[in-house]
């Protein structure tokens, strides 16, 4: 698989040794053949690597951690937790919301479209890139784990301090290596609704995240969404 054309430098960088690598070249040549078979792969090529392409390596802040895409008709396009701006929003990101609202008294967005945090340093990785339309988790153990370990390594590799949001068991064994001397690493339950009233509601994870990147030098996040529409002009001002 090559590196996409997009991608920034930092990320050719840092990423060098991957994209030629057999993980790499199998999982290309899983994706081919999925795609001669007739099978839907969400999201559309391009968006593979959509979370690297909107935030270089040198301007990661954040890092919160996905498992797969969403697998239904025109939510996924390459960042964790987010769904194209006329999709209904996904339960999850309901939850985390409602958070959010909590946390910092910003009212809950009407859209699940994440692009306003991407643009701002927040990676929205998800651990595997690609699915089939509805089966979740179809493409686990096919390279991506590798590929997307390798990303958190480089972010974790910067001597910029990060803050890594581990929502869930998941996110917390992939990136458990994390120096937490260095970095800020916030766990809790999942958001999903099944897990979240076990500690992922109440955790205070953007406050807390804010805080550590402002005393650090970086610059606090603006978590509060702009209707969609605005997200350029906003971030231009």
């Amino acid at each position: 698989m090559n590196a996409p054309n997009t991608l920034h430098e930092s990320w050719h960088t840092a990423l060098a040794d991957q994209f030629g690598a057999p993980h790499m070249q199998g999982l290309k040549a899983f994706l081919e053949a999925e795609k001669a078979a007739g099978k839907r792969i969400f999201p559309k090529g391009s968006e593979y690597f959509r979370a690297l392409n909107l935030t270089p390596l040198d301007d990661v802040k954040v890092v919160i951690l996905g498992q797969d895409p969403y697998h239904g008709e025109g939510q996924a396009h390459g960042l964790c937790f987010s769904v194209r701006p006329d999709v209904r929003i996904p339960p999850s990101l309901v939850n985390i919301y409602k958070e959010m609202e909590n946390d910092l008294g910003l009212p809950r967005a009407r859209h699940g479209f994440l692009e306003h945090w991407a643009r701002q340093g927040v990676l929205l990785l998800n651990s595997v890139l690609t699915v089939e339309m509805g089966r979740a988790a179809s493409h686990q153990g096919k390279g991506w784990e590798t590929f997307t370990d390798a990303v958190i390594r480089a972010v974790a590799a910067q001597s910029a301090s990060t803050v890594f949001l581990l929502w869930g068991a998941y996110a917390q064994r992939k990136a458990a290596f994390v120096d937490q001397d260095r970095h800020l690493v916030l766990k809790s339950a999942h958001p999903s609704p099944l897990s979240a009233h076990n500690g992922f509601l109440g955790s205070r994870p953007f406050s807390q995240a804010n805080a550590f990147l402002k005393a650090k030098g970086r610059g606090a996040i603006d978590w509060a969404l702009p209707p969609v529409g605005e997200t350029q002009r906003t971030l231009s001002i």
